[in-house]
């Protein structure tokens, strides 16, 4: 299957912001959630924001009131505007498009392709 493409990240100083993009193939995309996953090294990939069909969205504690996903469905595309960034939010990034309760629950059928990393320094 096609692996979403994840770009956007890079480095940055704590309190700046960077926007992440995605893009998942059509037949993966009208129907389902979309979302974000980030894994530190040598910890567990962990939920960071999650939006379904319908436009409801999901965010993990760490991040609620600082990043914000938005979904383009002509575009195939989903995005992760993060704010007020912090040390512990350094991670790569992963996006996916499965559905709703696959990607609440990290279910390792959901495909996130490579990434993209993020590194935030004090």
């Amino acid at each position: 299957q096609v692996q979403p493409v994840a770009s956007g990240g890079g480095l940055v100083q704590a309190g700046e912001s960077l926007r992440l993009s995605c893009v998942a193939s059509r037949n993966r995309f009208d129907t389902n959630a979309m979302g974000w996953f980030r894994q530190a090294p040598g910890e567990a990939r962990v939920l960071v924001a999650g939006i379904s069909s319908a436009g409801q969205t999901y965010y993990s504690d760490p991040v609620k009131g600082r990043f914000a996903i938005s979904r383009d469905n002509a575009k195939n595309m989903h995005f992760l505007q993060m704010n007020s960034l912090k040390p512990e939010d350094t991670a790569i990034y992963l996006c996916t498009a499965c559905p709703l309760e696959q990607l609440l629950h990290l279910s390792p059928d959901c495909p996130v392709g490579r990434g993209t990393q993020v590194s935030v320094s004090s």
